[in-house]
């Protein structure tokens, strides 16, 4: 392992560090000390004193009952950089400046032979710290502040050419171990969130001369800080916003970013940093620890249910700054434009340096807007974020004076004290996405049940009303017949009544003069008697007929009675109607479940159902299963035959079996209408195709047009599948695949596999397109016929047996445009390119699945022999996996087919420079 300065310092060698990581929420922090005198021979007594500690669960109680914070002073680490070749022959007759005392945490700084200054660190690592050793220390705790929701700073100070970048940029790519901070950082960031519900979003800055410009953007190169005016937090709208999935992509660009950064050769380090590098991490979580109180309508607290919970963000930044090296113009040699910028960069630590002593004297004014490097790092010093600070130094006697000023730097530092705050929030927004999508849902089944509800009242009503109706009818119609009978009975009493008076008087009309006034009035009476008693009966009637009514009305309060129980009745029905509909939806999605598990269970027996008949085959020699009448007494003889010479195997069987009954009987069967006997003739016909000597004898009987109409006039997949097993074996033959394109197979074949769901059927089709796409002859036309496409549609189901012949397929076209193309045949870009191949071959380069990947890394080859291809190539990544393939592929004639094309190909070498790439 080598530790360099800057980007190429010189190595030495790296023992093993005997420290133990330091927990950076339970260390004891220690003030700085040194000797006062210069004549005193050893280091002064250190005043120490413990620091608040910081605890997950207390922090985080503190920030959000009162919006405080916790203190957290920042922490200092010094890293000893190994003597380079240069310092071990200019210094070899002079000792080290620095003394380490990493058991006491303390540093020796030699004034002279006989006096040394003392100063004590947080840490203190030696020439042989390790990374990882030096990741736990200075990194790890504000990686872990930064999972938990606070801000966090990481930084490197240091002399140029003392190690500042290999701390904190080295991307290990040869050598894992040699791996910085900033790598290791996203490395446990991507290991600890979850990509359901979290994010990761970087961006790569560097401040040169005075300017914020975008290292993944190089023309976004004057970026603007945009402070909140009352929170007083930074940010840099205007900045590149990368969000981050794995860890690859963000080492590719933190190699982008590199290879922007300013860098020039100076006399203290061959490739001197000249801006300071800002790496900015943005950690989004989601919390789903607490329940959020509402107000109940009576009155009282309650909590929403766990699916309305709103959910708790937790927001983390992460800062890691490599700043550019603090030098001497005399000592670096700088010249012109290099002069400039260092000016420049002392100039702005220079300012860092002032801000980090009004901290440390707590002083009423801190000049943070004297430089852009301070306004950046507001929130590090003074404010909310947790700082750690490693300051580089070098063991040369010569650089003595820049070493003292690095010590002093980062014992001012350790005074600074921050106010750790959480950063969370609910996320409303997510939340009132979910209640609407529920409230939406609410209404709708709302809607229903209440349209259901209002058309059986309607229902009801209609029908009571109905019977009201007919009641009142009758009742109207009985209350009119007893009234006109009543009345009809009355004109007769009356009418009887007047012909008896007047019979009465004929008959006393001649003694009328005769009859003395007494008499008279005797009969008056009578007749007065006779008025009365009638009036009598009448009244009598009337008495019946008011009793027949007060009858009907009770029978209409009765029948209002039954209207309302009709009601309450139709209430409980409603009800009753509700629980039966959420009983029948229940069934439903029971019944959609049962028909699905019967769908998986029915492809599973077809599945088994074929290979028990494939191994029946070979057992039997044409199976125990039905036997068309016609070669039924053949397939016999053929099973004797096989029972005393048992080596023939199936070959011979079916070809005994052709013999005996005939070539031209077989085909014939094709058409029959009994399914067992078709599906039994094309499993003949499919296993004599097999046969290179049978292929011509079955084209020539018109069995190649058989099985094409099987395919366009039936629609059982058992058919389609040995159908198409025939046509592939067919297909091998270049005077048959000129026949199959002829009569439409392509189409055909295209058109089953569009219809298609059984892997073998999608299997056996992919073989037949995949034997097609061989022959040179007919490849524009397999293409304008859609050839290309139904392979690509056949990946849809993802069998590795289908994609294996997809594969086969695509690599077979590509060998055939290659070698048109190379003929001069073939001009303008890949006809696979155009039908949106290329994605999917990219994607599956790298499978697991040896039979794809051996095909898909040869169609790459193919493809990337024409420069005409190579632009499209390049930006879908297939350049990347390309070079994979020169490098990794298992066979040899591939890897160095695919080494030969890169060399070859003038838009891949130059893409290959620009990424830094070796071939």
């Amino acid at each position: 392992m080598s530790f360099s300065g800057g980007r190429n310092g010189a190595s030495a060698a790296h023992g093993r560090s005997s420290l133990k990581a330091i927990d950076s929420r339970n260390s004891t922090f220690h003030k700085p000390a040194h000797s006062s005198s210069p004549s005193s021979s050893s280091s002064s007594a250190s005043s120490s004193f413990k620091s608040k500690t910081l605890h997950g669960s207390s922090s985080r109680k503190i920030a959000t009952k009162d919006g405080g914070g916790v203190p957290g002073r920042v922490r200092v680490a010094v890293r000893l950089r190994p003597r380079n070749a240069e310092e071990m022959e200019a210094d070899a007759d002079f000792a080290e400046c620095v003394e380490l005392q990493p058991e006491l945490k303390r540093l020796k700084l030699r004034k002279n032979n006989w006096d040394t200054d003392t100063y004590e660190f947080d840490e203190v690592l030696t020439e042989f710290a390790s990374q990882k050793r030096v990741y736990e220390v200075v990194a790890k705790p504000v990686v872990e502040s930064i999972l938990e929701g606070y801000n966090g700073t990481i930084m490197a100070y240091g002399q140029t050419g003392t190690g500042k970048t290999y701390t904190l940029g080295r991307l290990g790519g040869e050598d894992p171990a040699a791996r910085g901070i900033m790598v290791r950082a996203m490395e446990e960031i991507l290991a600890e969130v979850s990509w359901e519900t979290d994010s990761v979003c970087v961006s790569y800055l560097q401040l040169y001369m005075e300017t914020i410009q975008d290292l993944l953007d190089p023309s976004n190169d004057n970026i603007s800080i945009v402070e909140d005016p009352k929170t007083g937090d930074v940010s840099l709208p205007g900045a590149t916003l990368v969000e981050i999935r794995e860890q690859n992509n963000f080492i590719e660009l933190l190699r982008l970013g590199e290879a922007h950064r300013f860098a020039a050769n100076t006399k203290l380090n061959t490739e001197s940093s000249r801006s300071h590098a800002i790496l900015m991490v943005q950690v989004t979580r989601s919390m789903n620890e607490r329940s959020f109180p509402y107000i109940t309508e009576n009155g009282g607290n309650s909590f929403l249910s766990k699916n309305i919970k709103p959910p708790i963000v937790r927001k983390g930044k992460l800062v890691v700054v490599d700043l550019a090296g603090s030098e001497r113009i005399d000592k670096s040699g700088s010249e012109g434009h290099a002069l400039e910028e260092a000016k420049s960069i002392n100039l702005s630590l220079s300012a860092l340096g002032k801000c980090i002593n009004a901290l440390a004297e707590n002083s009423a004014h801190v000049p943070v807007r004297d430089s852009k490097l301070t306004r950046l790092l507001k929130d590090s010093f003074g404010g909310t974020a947790r700082t750690s600070l490693v300051v580089t130094i070098g063991p040369s006697p010569r650089h003595r004076g820049e070493t003292m000023s690095t010590i002093m730097f980062g014992q001012r530092a350790m005074k600074v004290e921050n106010m750790l705050k959480l950063k969370e929030e609910f996320d409303y927004k997510s939340l009132s996405r979910r209640l609407e999508v529920q409230l939406h849902k609410l209404v709708e089944d709302n809607e229903r049940q209440q349209k259901a509800f209002e058309e059986e009242i309607e229902r009801v009503q209609v029908e009571a009303e109905n019977r009201i109706s007919e009641t009142e009818r009758k009742f109207t119609d009985a209350l009119e017949k007893e009234r006109l009978k009543c009345q009809k009975n009355y004109m007769e009493s009356i009418k009887k009544l007047e012909e008896e008076l007047l019979v009465s008087q004929g008959k006393n009309g001649s003694a009328v003069m005769a009859v003395s006034p007494k008499e008279s009035l005797s009969k008056r009476e009578a007749s007065s008697i006779t008025s009365s008693e009638e009036i009598s009966n009448l009244k009598k009637s009337l008495e019946k007929e008011t009793l027949l009514k007060r009858s009907a009305d009770e029978d209409v309060t009765n029948l209002r009675k039954q209207l309302s129980q009709s009601r309450l009745l139709e209430s409980s029905a409603t009800s009753e109607i509700l629980r039966l509909r959420q009983l029948l939806e229940n069934e439903s999605r029971q019944k959609e479940k049962l028909e699905g598990e019967i769908t998986t269970l029915q492809s599973q027996l077809l599945q088994l159902s074929f290979d028990a008949d494939e191994t029946r085959r070979r057992l039997d020699g044409g199976g125990s299963a039905y036997v068309p009448e016609g070669l039924e007494s053949a397939t016999l003889q053929v099973r004797h035959s096989e029972h005393n010479e048992p080596e023939d195997g199936e070959k011979a069987s079916v070809a005994k079996l052709s013999e005996q009954v005939g070539l031209h009987k077989i085909l014939s069967l094709l058409e029959a209408d009994d399914a067992d006997v078709r599906i039994h003739a094309v499993k003949v016909v499919a296993n004599l195709a097999a046969e290179e000597a049978n292929q011509e004898k079955i084209v020539e009987a018109g069995g190649l047009m058989s099985l094409l109409n099987l395919l366009r006039n039936l629609e059982d997949e058992t058919v389609h599948r040995v159908a198409a097993g025939a046509i592939a074996n067919l297909a091998m033959n270049e005077v048959n695949q000129e026949l199959i394109m002829a009569q439409g197979g392509i189409r055909l074949l295209s058109t089953t596999a569009a219809n298609a769901e059984d892997p073998q059927t999608l299997r056996m089709i992919a073989g037949a397109i995949a034997n097609l796409c061989g022959n040179d002859k007919l490849q524009m036309k397999l293409r304008a016929e859609g050839g290309i496409k139904a392979l690509l549609g056949m990946v849809r189901c993802g069998h590795p047996d289908v994609l294996a012949q997809v594969a086969r397929g695509i690599a077979n076209f590509a060998k055939c445009e290659s070698r048109a193309s190379a003929q001069g045949m073939k001009s303008g870009r890949s006809l696979l390119i155009d039908d949106g191949a290329l994605p999917w071959i990219v994607q599956n380069a790298s499978t697991e699945a040896s039979a794809i990947r051996r095909h898909i890394e040869l169609a790459l080859c193919h493809l990337a022999q024409h420069d005409v291809n190579a632009r499209d190539m390049i930006n879908c990544g297939a350049l990347l996996e390309l070079v994979r393939v020169s490098r990794d592929c298992t066979r040899e004639d591939i890897r160095l087919l695919a080494r030969r094309t890169l060399s070859s190909c003038p838009a891949f070498r130059t893409e290959l420079r620009r990424l830094r790439i070796d071939y």
